[in-house]
């Protein structure tokens, strides 16, 4: 985003851009689609990975993802629409894989990170 506008405890963030990697804000925009559902129970395909992660972390993950999908419950309810809802929770996505590098952990977002850096490269 190129601008923002804050006083106080208001943050204003102006429009997204097209500007920056192209694959890697597709994803994330693809990717907080998914958080507009309820996180209740994995499924039968995210059981096993779920399963695989330290529990410190999957407890992380879980709460995480827990709170976009009650922000986004929050817009929905406020009248927002659905479209200017998703890029506001896809812009919350990167700041999360920030978090990962302050932790000193290698979580499995680490290698969706390193697939969107090689595609971007071509390779």
């Amino acid at each position: 985003m190129p601008c923002e506008y804050s006083s106080g405890n208001s943050l204003v963030q102006g429009s997204i851009t097209k500007a920056g990697n192209t694959h890697a804000r597709r994803l994330r925009i693809e990717s907080a689609w998914h958080h507009r559902k309820s996180y209740t129970t994995s499924g039968p395909t995210m059981r096993p990975r779920w399963a695989k992660v330290e529990p410190a972390l999957r407890a992380h993950g879980h709460a995480g993802n827990r709170r976009l999908n009650k922000r986004w419950r929050n817009f929905t309810e406020r009248g927002k629409n659905p479209f200017v809802v998703n890029v506001a929770i896809a812009r919350e996505l990167p700041a999360g894989a920030g978090h990962w590098r302050q932790c000193n952990r290698q979580p499995a977002s680490r290698f969706w990170l390193t697939q969107v850096s090689r595609r971007s490269r071509g390779e």
